[in-house]
Protein backbone atom coordinates (compact mmCIF):
# COMPACT_ATOMS: atom_id res chain seq x y z
CA UNK A 1 0.00 0.00 0.00
CA UNK A 2 1.47 3.36 -1.06
CA UNK A 3 0.44 6.70 0.44
CA UNK A 4 -0.55 9.38 -2.08
CA UNK A 5 -0.44 13.16 -1.70
CA UNK A 6 -2.64 14.98 -4.22
CA UNK A 7 -1.80 18.57 -5.16
CA UNK A 8 -4.61 20.56 -6.78
CA UNK A 9 -8.32 20.54 -5.90
CA UNK A 10 -9.86 21.91 -9.09
CA UNK A 11 -12.05 19.90 -11.44
CA UNK A 12 -9.25 17.66 -12.67
CA UNK A 13 -7.85 17.35 -9.16
CA UNK A 14 -11.21 16.02 -8.01
CA UNK A 15 -11.22 13.54 -10.90
CA UNK A 16 -7.83 12.32 -9.67
CA UNK A 17 -9.20 12.07 -6.12
CA UNK A 18 -11.87 9.68 -7.39
CA UNK A 19 -9.17 7.79 -9.29
CA UNK A 20 -7.07 7.35 -6.14
CA UNK A 21 -10.10 6.19 -4.14
CA UNK A 22 -10.95 3.69 -6.88
CA UNK A 23 -7.49 2.16 -6.41
CA UNK A 24 -7.83 1.73 -2.65
CA UNK A 25 -6.42 -1.80 -2.91
CA UNK A 26 -3.06 -0.26 -3.87
CA UNK A 27 -3.23 3.36 -2.73
CA UNK A 28 -3.92 5.08 0.57
CA UNK A 29 -5.16 8.59 -0.28
CA UNK A 30 -3.48 10.38 2.62
CA UNK A 31 -3.32 14.11 1.85
CA UNK A 32 -4.65 16.88 -0.37
CA UNK A 33 -3.05 20.29 -1.00
CA UNK A 34 -4.36 23.38 -2.75
CA UNK A 35 -2.96 26.92 -2.52
CA UNK A 36 -6.49 28.29 -2.08
CA UNK A 37 -7.32 28.38 1.60
CA UNK A 38 -9.94 25.77 2.42
CA UNK A 39 -10.22 24.40 -1.11
CA UNK A 40 -8.73 20.98 -0.36
CA UNK A 41 -10.82 20.57 2.79
CA UNK A 42 -13.99 21.56 0.93
CA UNK A 43 -13.22 19.08 -1.85
CA UNK A 44 -12.55 16.33 0.68
CA UNK A 45 -15.89 17.02 2.37
CA UNK A 46 -17.66 17.08 -1.00
CA UNK A 47 -16.35 13.60 -1.77
CA UNK A 48 -16.97 12.29 1.75
CA UNK A 49 -13.28 11.68 2.43
CA UNK A 50 -12.60 11.52 6.16
CA UNK A 51 -9.26 11.38 7.97
CA UNK A 52 -7.50 13.13 5.09
CA UNK A 53 -4.74 15.68 5.72
CA UNK A 54 -5.62 18.95 3.96
CA UNK A 55 -3.85 22.27 3.71
CA UNK A 56 -2.20 24.89 1.51
CA UNK A 57 1.54 24.22 2.03
CA UNK A 58 3.25 21.49 0.02
CA UNK A 59 6.37 21.32 2.19
CA UNK A 60 4.28 20.96 5.34
CA UNK A 61 2.14 18.28 3.71
CA UNK A 62 5.21 16.29 2.70
CA UNK A 63 6.63 16.52 6.24
CA UNK A 64 3.40 15.47 7.93
CA UNK A 65 1.91 13.02 5.44
CA UNK A 66 5.25 11.44 4.37
CA UNK A 67 3.77 10.27 1.06
CA UNK A 68 5.18 7.52 -1.13
CA UNK A 69 4.26 9.54 -4.24
CA UNK A 70 2.83 12.90 -5.26
CA UNK A 71 0.10 13.51 -7.83
CA UNK A 72 0.47 16.98 -9.40
CA UNK A 73 -2.81 18.30 -10.82
CA UNK A 74 -2.01 22.00 -10.61
CA UNK A 75 -1.93 24.56 -13.43
CA UNK A 76 0.99 24.14 -15.88
CA UNK A 77 2.84 27.15 -14.41
CA UNK A 78 2.96 25.37 -11.03
CA UNK A 79 4.15 21.97 -12.26
CA UNK A 80 7.82 23.00 -12.07
CA UNK A 81 7.62 23.98 -8.39
CA UNK A 82 5.53 21.00 -7.27
CA UNK A 83 7.64 18.45 -9.12
CA UNK A 84 11.01 19.87 -8.05
CA UNK A 85 9.85 20.09 -4.44
CA UNK A 86 8.67 16.49 -4.35
CA UNK A 87 11.73 15.12 -6.13
CA UNK A 88 14.03 17.07 -3.82
CA UNK A 89 12.46 15.07 -0.98
CA UNK A 90 13.04 11.82 -2.89
CA UNK A 91 9.36 11.35 -3.73
CA UNK A 92 8.23 10.03 -7.16
CA UNK A 93 5.74 12.19 -9.05
CA UNK A 94 2.95 11.59 -11.53
CA UNK A 95 1.71 14.86 -13.03
CA UNK A 96 -0.93 16.06 -15.41
CA UNK A 97 -0.09 17.25 -18.91
CA UNK A 98 1.54 19.38 -20.14
CA UNK A 99 4.78 18.74 -18.31
CA UNK A 100 5.58 22.44 -17.93
CA UNK A 101 4.86 25.95 -19.16
CA UNK A 102 8.25 26.17 -20.94
CA UNK A 103 10.97 23.92 -22.28
CA UNK A 104 13.44 25.43 -19.81
CA UNK A 105 11.23 24.39 -16.91
CA UNK A 106 10.66 20.95 -18.42
CA UNK A 107 14.39 20.32 -18.79
CA UNK A 108 14.91 21.31 -15.16
CA UNK A 109 12.25 18.81 -14.12
CA UNK A 110 13.91 16.01 -16.08
CA UNK A 111 17.25 16.91 -14.51
CA UNK A 112 15.66 16.84 -11.05
CA UNK A 113 14.34 13.33 -11.71
CA UNK A 114 17.86 12.27 -12.69
CA UNK A 115 19.43 13.82 -9.58
CA UNK A 116 16.89 12.22 -7.26
CA UNK A 117 16.95 8.88 -9.03
CA UNK A 118 13.14 8.91 -8.77
CA UNK A 119 10.40 8.44 -11.32
CA UNK A 120 8.68 11.48 -12.80
CA UNK A 121 5.87 10.53 -15.16
CA UNK A 122 3.40 12.68 -17.08
CA UNK A 123 -0.12 11.30 -17.37
CA UNK A 124 -0.56 11.25 -21.13
CA UNK A 125 -3.93 9.64 -20.61
CA UNK A 126 -5.03 9.21 -24.21
CA UNK A 127 -2.46 6.46 -24.69
CA UNK A 128 -4.51 4.36 -22.29
CA UNK A 129 -7.28 3.69 -24.77
CA UNK A 130 -7.95 0.24 -26.16
CA UNK A 131 -9.09 1.74 -29.47
CA UNK A 132 -5.78 3.53 -30.15
CA UNK A 133 -3.93 0.37 -29.21
CA UNK A 134 -5.95 -1.56 -31.79
CA UNK A 135 -5.25 1.15 -34.36
CA UNK A 136 -1.52 0.98 -33.67
CA UNK A 137 -1.53 -2.78 -34.23
CA UNK A 138 -3.52 -2.30 -37.44
CA UNK A 139 -0.97 0.22 -38.72
CA UNK A 140 1.86 -2.20 -38.00
CA UNK A 141 0.28 -5.12 -39.85
CA UNK A 142 -1.21 -3.10 -42.73
CA UNK A 143 0.92 -0.13 -43.68
CA UNK A 144 4.57 -1.14 -43.68
CA UNK A 145 7.00 1.79 -43.31
CA UNK A 146 4.87 4.91 -42.79
CA UNK A 147 5.19 7.93 -45.06
CA UNK A 148 2.17 9.98 -43.99
CA UNK A 149 0.18 10.26 -40.77
CA UNK A 150 -2.75 12.69 -40.66
CA UNK A 151 -4.90 13.85 -37.73
CA UNK A 152 -8.00 16.06 -37.92
CA UNK A 153 -9.53 17.71 -34.85
CA UNK A 154 -12.65 19.87 -35.26
CA UNK A 155 -14.74 20.69 -32.19
CA UNK A 156 -16.66 23.82 -31.19
CA UNK A 157 -15.78 23.93 -27.50
CA UNK A 158 -17.59 26.63 -25.53
CA UNK A 159 -15.63 26.32 -22.29
CA UNK A 160 -15.84 29.82 -20.94
CA UNK A 161 -13.26 30.74 -18.34
CA UNK A 162 -9.49 30.91 -18.75
CA UNK A 163 -9.27 29.17 -22.12
CA UNK A 164 -11.24 31.96 -23.78
CA UNK A 165 -8.42 34.35 -22.85
CA UNK A 166 -5.39 32.12 -23.58
CA UNK A 167 -2.82 32.81 -26.27
CA UNK A 168 -2.18 29.85 -28.61
CA UNK A 169 -5.14 28.14 -26.94
CA UNK A 170 -5.43 25.15 -29.27
CA UNK A 171 -1.72 24.40 -29.52
CA UNK A 172 -0.94 24.92 -25.84
CA UNK A 173 -3.99 23.42 -24.20
CA UNK A 174 -5.11 20.61 -26.50
CA UNK A 175 -2.66 19.70 -29.26
CA UNK A 176 -0.24 18.00 -26.83
CA UNK A 177 -2.64 15.04 -26.78
CA UNK A 178 -2.64 14.64 -30.55
CA UNK A 179 1.10 15.21 -30.92
CA UNK A 180 1.79 12.57 -28.31
CA UNK A 181 -0.67 10.19 -29.97
CA UNK A 182 1.23 10.66 -33.25
CA UNK A 183 4.48 9.65 -31.56
CA UNK A 184 2.76 6.64 -30.01
CA UNK A 185 1.18 5.50 -33.28
CA UNK A 186 4.24 5.99 -35.46
CA UNK A 187 7.04 5.18 -33.04
CA UNK A 188 8.84 8.19 -34.52
CA UNK A 189 10.26 11.28 -32.84
CA UNK A 190 9.94 14.84 -34.19
CA UNK A 191 12.65 16.50 -36.30
CA UNK A 192 11.11 19.82 -37.40
CA UNK A 193 7.80 21.63 -37.87
CA UNK A 194 6.17 24.34 -39.95
CA UNK A 195 2.97 25.61 -38.34
CA UNK A 196 0.35 28.29 -38.84
CA UNK A 197 -2.32 29.30 -36.34
CA UNK A 198 -5.22 31.64 -36.87
CA UNK A 199 -8.51 32.76 -35.37
CA UNK A 200 -11.59 32.78 -37.62
CA UNK A 201 -13.75 35.89 -37.50
CA UNK A 202 -16.51 34.04 -35.64
CA UNK A 203 -14.23 32.61 -32.95
CA UNK A 204 -15.15 33.28 -29.32
CA UNK A 205 -11.52 32.84 -28.23
CA UNK A 206 -9.06 35.68 -27.74
CA UNK A 207 -6.11 33.56 -28.88
CA UNK A 208 -5.74 31.47 -32.03
CA UNK A 209 -8.23 28.61 -31.86
CA UNK A 210 -7.26 27.00 -35.18
CA UNK A 211 -3.98 25.63 -36.49
CA UNK A 212 -2.31 23.55 -39.17
CA UNK A 213 1.05 21.87 -38.56
CA UNK A 214 3.36 19.85 -40.76
CA UNK A 215 5.90 17.86 -38.75
CA UNK A 216 8.91 16.12 -40.19
CA UNK A 217 9.41 13.00 -38.11
CA UNK A 218 12.29 10.55 -37.93
CA UNK A 219 12.76 8.23 -40.93
CA UNK A 220 11.16 10.77 -43.26
CA UNK A 221 7.58 10.43 -42.00
CA UNK A 222 5.38 13.51 -42.34
CA UNK A 223 2.73 14.05 -39.67
CA UNK A 224 0.06 16.63 -40.46
CA UNK A 225 -2.30 18.17 -37.92
CA UNK A 226 -5.39 20.20 -38.77
CA UNK A 227 -7.43 21.46 -35.89
CA UNK A 228 -9.97 23.95 -34.63
CA UNK A 229 -11.68 24.58 -31.31
CA UNK A 230 -14.27 26.85 -32.91
CA UNK A 231 -15.61 24.43 -35.55
CA UNK A 232 -19.38 24.20 -35.23
CA UNK A 233 -21.25 21.08 -36.30
CA UNK A 234 -20.19 17.57 -37.37
CA UNK A 235 -17.53 17.40 -34.69
CA UNK A 236 -14.71 14.91 -34.88
CA UNK A 237 -13.93 12.72 -31.92
CA UNK A 238 -11.84 14.29 -29.15
CA UNK A 239 -9.33 11.60 -30.16
CA UNK A 240 -9.20 13.06 -33.73
CA UNK A 241 -9.81 11.32 -37.04
CA UNK A 242 -6.68 9.53 -38.32
CA UNK A 243 -5.20 8.26 -41.57
CA UNK A 244 -1.89 6.40 -41.77
CA UNK A 245 -0.42 5.66 -45.19
CA UNK A 246 2.61 3.51 -45.85
CA UNK A 247 4.38 1.32 -48.38
CA UNK A 248 1.90 -1.56 -48.22
CA UNK A 249 -1.42 0.04 -47.32
CA UNK A 250 -3.55 2.51 -45.39
CA UNK A 251 -5.23 2.40 -41.98
CA UNK A 252 -8.04 4.64 -40.70
CA UNK A 253 -9.47 5.37 -37.26
CA UNK A 254 -12.46 7.64 -36.81
CA UNK A 255 -11.56 8.32 -33.17
CA UNK A 256 -14.52 6.26 -32.02
CA UNK A 257 -14.81 2.51 -32.59
CA UNK A 258 -14.17 2.19 -36.32
CA UNK A 259 -10.67 0.90 -37.06
CA UNK A 260 -10.17 -0.33 -40.62
CA UNK A 261 -7.48 -0.70 -43.25
CA UNK A 262 -6.62 -1.86 -46.75
CA UNK A 263 -3.43 -3.78 -47.58
CA UNK A 264 -1.88 -4.18 -51.02
CA UNK A 265 -2.11 -7.76 -52.37
CA UNK A 266 -0.92 -7.31 -55.97
CA UNK A 267 1.43 -5.19 -58.04
CA UNK A 268 -0.35 -4.94 -61.37
CA UNK A 269 -2.78 -2.50 -62.96
CA UNK A 270 -3.57 1.19 -62.50
CA UNK A 271 -4.74 0.64 -58.91
CA UNK A 272 -3.02 -2.23 -57.14
CA UNK A 273 -5.37 -4.79 -55.64
CA UNK A 274 -5.98 -4.56 -51.90
CA UNK A 275 -7.77 -6.53 -49.23
CA UNK A 276 -9.52 -5.12 -46.18
CA UNK A 277 -7.84 -5.44 -42.81
CA UNK A 278 -9.18 -4.89 -39.34
CA UNK A 279 -8.12 -5.30 -35.75
CA UNK A 280 -10.28 -6.18 -32.74
CA UNK A 281 -10.55 -3.65 -29.94
CA UNK A 282 -9.50 -5.69 -26.92
CA UNK A 283 -10.09 -4.93 -23.25
CA UNK A 284 -6.41 -4.51 -22.41
CA UNK A 285 -6.01 -1.57 -20.06
CA UNK A 286 -8.04 0.73 -17.88
CA UNK A 287 -8.84 3.92 -19.76
CA UNK A 288 -7.69 7.48 -19.23
CA UNK A 289 -6.19 8.55 -15.91
CA UNK A 290 -6.98 5.15 -14.39
CA UNK A 291 -4.62 3.63 -16.94
CA UNK A 292 -2.00 6.27 -16.18
CA UNK A 293 -2.16 5.56 -12.44
CA UNK A 294 -1.95 1.81 -12.93
CA UNK A 295 1.06 2.20 -15.22
CA UNK A 296 2.73 4.45 -12.65
CA UNK A 297 2.07 2.06 -9.76
CA UNK A 298 3.37 -0.86 -11.82
CA UNK A 299 6.54 1.10 -12.54
CA UNK A 300 7.04 1.83 -8.83
CA UNK A 301 6.57 -1.84 -8.04
CA UNK A 302 8.72 -3.34 -10.80
CA UNK A 303 11.11 -0.63 -11.95
CA UNK A 304 9.66 -0.80 -15.47
CA UNK A 305 9.60 2.39 -17.54
CA UNK A 306 6.01 3.63 -17.94
CA UNK A 307 4.60 5.55 -20.87
CA UNK A 308 4.89 9.25 -20.16
CA UNK A 309 8.20 8.91 -18.31
CA UNK A 310 9.70 12.40 -18.38
CA UNK A 311 12.64 11.67 -20.68
CA UNK A 312 10.20 10.48 -23.32
CA UNK A 313 7.30 12.86 -22.69
CA UNK A 314 9.45 15.97 -23.07
CA UNK A 315 9.66 15.11 -26.79
CA UNK A 316 5.89 15.56 -27.13
CA UNK A 317 6.08 18.84 -25.22
CA UNK A 318 8.86 19.98 -27.56
CA UNK A 319 6.47 19.52 -30.49
CA UNK A 320 4.02 21.96 -28.88
CA UNK A 321 6.52 24.72 -28.22
CA UNK A 322 8.18 24.28 -31.62
CA UNK A 323 4.77 24.60 -33.30
CA UNK A 324 4.04 27.79 -31.33
CA UNK A 325 7.45 29.19 -32.28
CA UNK A 326 6.90 28.34 -35.94
CA UNK A 327 3.44 29.90 -35.96
CA UNK A 328 4.80 33.02 -34.27
CA UNK A 329 7.86 33.48 -36.51
CA UNK A 330 6.48 32.09 -39.74
CA UNK A 331 9.54 29.86 -40.05
CA UNK A 332 10.28 26.15 -40.05
CA UNK A 333 11.60 25.22 -36.60
CA UNK A 334 14.02 22.40 -35.85
CA UNK A 335 13.05 20.38 -32.79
Amino acid sequence: MRKALLVGAGGMGQAWAKNLVAHADQVAFAGWVDIRDGAAAAAAEKHALSGLWTGTELEKAIAEVQPDFVVDVTIPEAHHHVTLTALAHGIPVIGEKPMAHSMEAARAMVAASERAGKLYMVSQSRRYDNRIRAYRRLIEKTCGPLGILNADFYIGAHFGGFRDEMDHVLLLDMAIHTFDQARYLSGADPVAVYAEEFNPAWSWYKGAASATCLFEMANGLRFTYRGSWCAEGLHTSWECEWRASGATGTALWDGHSTVKGAKVTGTEGFHYATEPTDEPILEEVAGGIAGSLEDFLHALETGATPMGECHDNIKSLAMVFAAVESATTGKRVTI
